[in-house]
């Protein structure tokens, strides 16, 4: 913490040399940095994300309403997270995205916001999500730019649209594999579940969870 608050960094990751240091969200921004040599730019068009994001969402709200409702708020494993706070995370994910679209700033606070008091069943939760599902298509219906070349305003520096978009979809992927993986620990078989081929295309992290 004290290096961190010595560098000036207010979240992590972050990759330092001296005082000198970049954000890791972005791993463009880090290959940048190190002076590496590498195409980080998204595999996939805006459009195929948007299909991504909207499949990876449906896949949340089938998984999510397969929970039995006393693990809610209960702790996913060893991590600070309910599995209901969990289930409202990967939502909260893409609104963020969509927040930014529309001209806000991706704030980490995106990330960290609880279900509301009375989002207290899974049911509750897949409805918002089905809302958050409408919202992405209405968006993409309408929206010009449809490179999504233009520059939003996020925690971790100013970014091209695009590159937002790849992110929030491995990210909300990344905790629907979890989903998944929670569903088996609990000898619960997920509906219709995702494979390797429904991530293609966007860098998915080796693991389902961190050590």
């Amino acid at each position: 913490m004290a290096l961190l608050q010595g560098l000036g960094a207010k979240s992590v990751p972050v990759v330092s040399r001296g005082t000198d240091f970049v954000f890791g969200q972005s791993i463009g921004d880090v290959a940048d940095f190190l002076g590496i040599d590498v195409d980080t730019s998204p595999q996939l068009s805006p459009a195929e994300l948007v299909e991504k994001i909207d499949m990876i969402a449906a896949a949340a709200q089938r998984y999510i309403v397969q929970f039995p409702q006393h693990v809610a708020d209960l702790n996913v494993l060893d991590r600070k997270r309910t599995h209901r706070e969990l289930s409202f995370h990967v939502f909260r994910v893409i609104e963020a995205l969509l927040d930014c679209a529309d001209g806000g700033e991706l704030i980490y606070q995106y990330y960290a916001d609880k279900p509301p008091g009375d989002m207290g069943e899974f049911g509750q939760v897949a409805d918002y999500g089905a809302e958050v599902r409408r919202r992405l298509k209405d968006w993409w219906r309408g929206y010009e730019d449809r490179a999504c070349r233009g520059l939003v305003q996020t925690y971790f520096g100013e970014k091209p649209l695009h590159e937002v978009m790849e992110r929030t979809a491995w990210h909300a992927g990344q905790h629907v594999r979890q989903f998944m993986m929670l569903l088996e620990r609990m000898e619960i078989e997920p509906e219709i579940p995702m494979t390797d081929t429904d991530f293609s295309g966007l860098p998915m992290p080796e693991k389902v969870w961190d050590e």
